[in-house]
């Protein structure tokens, strides 16, 4: 009963996102959805998209052995990573009317920041990309009970978001997004009523337990070792999230300025509470079943949570829980496709074609982008199951790249008026510098790399915008209103948005 009702919800979700690209007509609506939606479906969009397989399995599996210390990353420096963006990013972004990240970089910095950031970004997906689809293997191997390995699953499920994802860009993220946030929250809480009335105690004797094992300790030890791997963790996801094509994209798919600052907040609030939800479940399994949980531990904790649902609760529950996760992956796995497709096929292919693209063909190239890349990702998904990554690694580690190469450049542009382009490429190679050689030569140092990175980064910014003798010429609100108007002007005239 299991695997039809999860097969029957599958061809469904996937038959909602074929129908909602009906809506594409040209680049903008393939990429932000023509900039209409209104605050319930950004908020259901970004919460959505970052609640994936490293919320329901890879932030309690990582809680299991390490306490609220060891997922400083996700979820409070994912969660938070959002409600920044809503303050002081979302705004100044969405005036600017763009259609990826990148363009932003070209239009502050030049084509050299550009096409290096977009890299940045593009790669720092897979990782990401790659968390989704190893989870979608592992849920299709538990629900089939085995009958389909992990690798099969994978690939069905990479086939399958390829097919919405690929037609429908945007406008079907947007719609699944908005449906499956509602299946999510409905599954998760059920599961937690469920689980709690199996422990004696209920859910109070689940958090005394947990508090007495000191796994609410969220400090580190007072010694500089810990403390700067602590601050690593933190800022890893907290600032190098911000400078992404899906977080800009939600932004730019807002249908005004207000939507967006909104949208941004709640949606990373209401990350920040419902992953405890997970973290919750997962501990409950070790009063539940001890044996289980320590058997486990052992072998791999991202399975404690799908086995104690298999084994512990009513076929409805197990319906609910697995629609649940399934809706998180696949919401956040046909984001994260996109987005780095469109970046690519935007900030470094379109300017190498000897003539101006239009749109139309603009938009053939997005797609076979998509269907690319979903390829390569699929390969690196594999490659990472190989070699026994975890899900929230894969995700903790994806961020790196955009920290030290891509934050400071948005950041300084934004809100420091004598940035310059020597400045950011000065920072970008600081940055990358920096955290490949540490991670090369002192991967496990006292300096995690990615902050070492990050100082270097902001250093190179600063030094190197005072030395340039170039005028800074930074967008004032003023330059952003003339380039909106130029780019509705485009829209209006079906002319590619951003360039």
């Amino acid at each position: 009963m299991l695997i039809w009702f999860v097969l029957l919800y599958w061809v469904l979700s996937v038959a909602l996102g074929l129908w909602a690209a009906k809506r594409v007509r040209n680049t903008s609506d393939y990429a932000v959805a023509g900039r209409s939606l209104p605050l319930v479906m950004i908020t259901t969009m970004v919460f959505a998209t970052w609640f994936g397989s490293e919320a329901v399995l890879g932030i309690p599996a990582t809680f299991m052995s390490e306490g609220f210390s060891g997922i400083v990353a996700d979820p409070f420096g994912a969660g938070l990573c959002l409600i920044l963006v809503g303050l002081f990013f979302a705004i100044p972004l969405y005036r600017m009317r763009l259609l990826t990240i990148g363009d932003y970089y070209k239009l502050r910095y030049g084509r050299i920041v550009e096409v290096v950031t977009s890299i940045c970004v593009v790669i720092s997906y897979l990782g990401w990309v790659a968390a989704q689809l190893t989870a979608l293997g592992l849920v299709f191997n538990v629900v089939s009970d085995g009958y389909l390995s992990r690798e099969t699953g994978m690939f069905i499920g990479a086939f399958s978001i390829l097919l919405y994802t690929l037609v429908g860009g945007m406008w079907s993220v947007a719609v699944t997004d908005f449906v499956q946030m509602i299946i999510i929250i409905i599954g998760m809480v059920y599961i937690a009523f469920a689980v709690a009335a199996q422990v004696d105690g209920g859910a109070a004797a689940v958090i005394a337990h947990a508090s007495a094992a000191g796994k609410f300790n969220f400090l580190p030890a007072l010694e500089p070792g810990a403390l700067l791997a602590f601050i690593g963790a933190g800022v890893t996801l907290m600032l190098g999230s911000i400078p992404q094509q899906d977080v800009f994209q939600r932004v730019a798919s807002s249908k005004n300025e207000k939507v967006a600052r909104a949208g941004s907040v709640l949606g990373g609030s209401f990350y920040i509470l419902f992953a405890f939800i997970p973290i919750f479940l997962a501990y409950s399994a070790s009063l539940i079943d001890p044996a289980m949980v320590t058997k486990l531990m052992d072998e791999d904790t991202q399975m404690i949570l799908p086995t104690l649902v298999m084994q512990h609760v009513g076929v409805v529950a197990q319906i609910l829980f697995f629609g649940a996760l399934l809706s998180a992956i696949k919401s956040c796995a046909s984001a994260t496709l996109l987005a780095p497709s469109v970046t690519f096929a935007e900030n470094i292919l379109r300017d190498l074609f000897p003539r101006k693209l239009s749109d139309k063909e603009n938009l053939l190239l997005m797609r076979v982008v998509v269907l690319n890349f979903t390829a390569l990702v699929t390969a690196y998904a594999w490659y990472s199951m190989q070699e026994g990554v975890t899900i929230y690694s894969m995700v903790e580690n994806a961020y790196k790249i955009t920290l030290v190469a891509c934050f400071v450049p948005l950041a300084f542009g934004l809100y420091w008026k004598r940035a310059t382009n020597i400045g950011a490429i000065t920072s970008i190679v600081f940055g990358l510098t920096t955290w490949i050689t540490l991670e090369l030569v002192a991967p496990e140092g006292m300096w995690p790399p990615q902050l070492a990175g990050l100082l270097a980064a902001i250093f190179g910014m600063i030094v190197g915008s005072l030395v340039s003798e170039a005028d800074a010429d930074p967008l004032t609100h003023h330059h952003a209103k003339r380039h909106g108007e130029r780019i509705e002007k485009q829209q209006q005239g079906s002319q590619p948005v951003g360039h």
